[in-house]
């Protein structure tokens, strides 16, 4: 398939995907002989892992690291499986602050409903008194 229906297919923008190959991170696509890239199974399995990667703020220096690491060979999984370690271990140090964050807001949601029942309360008296008037 080529750039389109992979993009389409992986909802992810086209122009995405030319970016990715600048950065040279897409080595393994192949091209036909009108020079245009045609993604097999394998290419849409890793431009998913990339666009995942990415979501949580990888580096492209390190995705290119990864690239590179894969092409010199299997002996370098463990280098590529540590960068891979690296960047969770990021990962879960940013959810625990962001564990932290939700659980400020959620208190500070909870104490603005305390004020607005008061609130209410406070309006429903004083709207008795005045009919009583």
């Amino acid at each position: 398939m080529y750039i389109k229906e992979a993009a389409e297919k992986l909802g992810i923008e086209a122009h995405t995907i030319r970016y990715y190959e600048q950065e040279g991170l897409l080595p393994f696509v192949e091209r036909d002989q009108g020079g245009r890239r045609v993604f097999n199974e394998g290419d849409l399995s890793w431009l998913d892992l990339i666009t995942c990667l990415r979501i949580t703020n990888i580096s492209i220096a390190d995705l290119r690291k990864i690239v590179e690491l894969t092409q010199e060979g299997d002996w370098t999984i463990q280098a590529r499986k540590e960068i891979i370690l690296e960047h969770k271990a990021k990962l879960m140090e940013e959810q625990h602050k962001l564990d932290k964050a939700f659980k400020k807001i959620a208190q500070k949601l909870d104490y603005f409903d305390d004020l607005e029942e008061k609130y209410v309360e406070k309006q429903r008296q004083c709207n008795g008194n005045a009919a009583l008037e």
